[in-house]
């Protein structure tokens, strides 16, 4: 499993361990039923603490990203569109938020945004046709 944990940042270790692992099972590096490494198998190759790596595996076990198997591990857990979907949702008002900042430091108005949104729409949806 990829994972790059940063010391010297200000989000909790547990908190990367858990946006790494959402990032790759979203992302489909991490398929459906899939193991994902013991908390202490993964406590030693990252060299993190296995109480930081189990608060991380117990977020996400609530979150619906991972179901654990008593004496057999932790697993991502069957795809929940609804939960993909909202993810997919937050990242979209991420990108509308730096695209407003931007428009309001440059002083471009919303039909423009739209003009701009309407044509890049129109050819994502022409990709492909001949």
């Amino acid at each position: 499993m990829k994972m790059i944990i940063s010391n010297s940042s200000s989000v909790p270790i547990y908190q990367q361990i858990k946006k790494c692992i959402i990032e790759q099972i979203m992302n489909g590096d991490l398929k459906e039923d899939e193991a994902i490494p013991s908390i202490r198998n993964l406590a030693q190759d990252i060299k993190i603490s296995v109480m930081t790596i189990k608060k991380a595996y117990d977020e996400l076990e609530q979150e619906g990203y991972i179901i654990s198997r008593q004496g057999k591990g932790s697993y991502v857990a069957p795809k929940n569109t609804q939960l993909a979907k909202e993810k997919a949702q937050k990242d979209i008002e991420a990108y509308l938020s730096k695209i407003l900042q931007i428009a309001e430091r440059f002083d471009i108005d919303k039909k423009e945004i739209l003009d701009v949104f309407e044509l890049m729409y129109r050819g994502n949806e022409n990709e492909g046709c001949d």
